[in-house]
């Protein structure tokens, strides 16, 4: 079983990419924001993996760190959540949102996620309790709430690669944002940035 990679991105889809690992192409599906991420990124990345055995296919899925593969793991052990929706309240809530969502027994967030009813959320969070609710995703999570920045970054390569934006051009639009700004300020700075060109 495949549990990470590293290695450097040669293609991408809105779904996932293609990492080149010491000449062999693996081929990760993952969330939007990650993407963007994994695509911007103009050396190696390193993926946590998900590998997912089906009778037809092995798939594999891709995380920014280990805190949100072990979540999407969890999800996965969820009656009636599949990978597809795992990854959905994965790219609506993050981690870490999960873990709260869960903690604070607030369905009204997983209502957010396209696909989930209030009798599906309010299940999730009821099935969820006993994994999460005294979760501790120990250091990646905490890492994550710090490094928002990361995060607020892929949120604007997701929004530049919707508006049709190349990796490449997003990869040189994002490079001089420091992380200081809002989501909002960076990506006018980015579009700026992209309108010179």
């Amino acid at each position: 079983m495949i549990g990470m990679l590293r290695g450097t991105v040669v293609s991408s889809t809105p779904q996932g990419i293609v990492l080149d690992v010491n000449g062999v192409g693996y081929r990760l599906l993952g969330g939007a924001g990650s993407v963007a991420t994994w695509t911007a990124s103009s050396g190696e990345v390193t993926v946590s993996v998900h590998t997912h055995v089906r009778d037809d296919a092995i798939i594999l899925y891709g995380f920014m760190n280990d805190a949100e593969r072990e979540v999407f793991e969890i999800l996965l052990g969820t009656h009636g959540v599949g990978p597809s929706l795992a990854l959905a309240i994965l790219g609506t809530l993050g981690a870490a949102g999960v873990v709260v969502a869960v903690q604070n027994g607030d369905g009204a967030a997983f209502e957010t996620v396209s696909g989930v009813g209030k009798k599906t959320a309010a299940r999730l969070v009821l099935e969820l309790q006993d994994s999460l609710s005294s979760h501790a995703l120990g250091d990646e999570l905490d890492s994550a709430a710090a490094t928002k920045s990361q995060e607020d970054r892929s949120d604007i390569g997701a929004a530049l690669a919707e508006l049709g934006y190349s990796s490449e051009e997003i990869r040189l639009a994002t490079a001089n944002l420091d992380g200081s700004e809002s989501v909002e300020d960076a990506l006018r700075l980015a579009l700026r940035q992209l309108s010179r060109r």
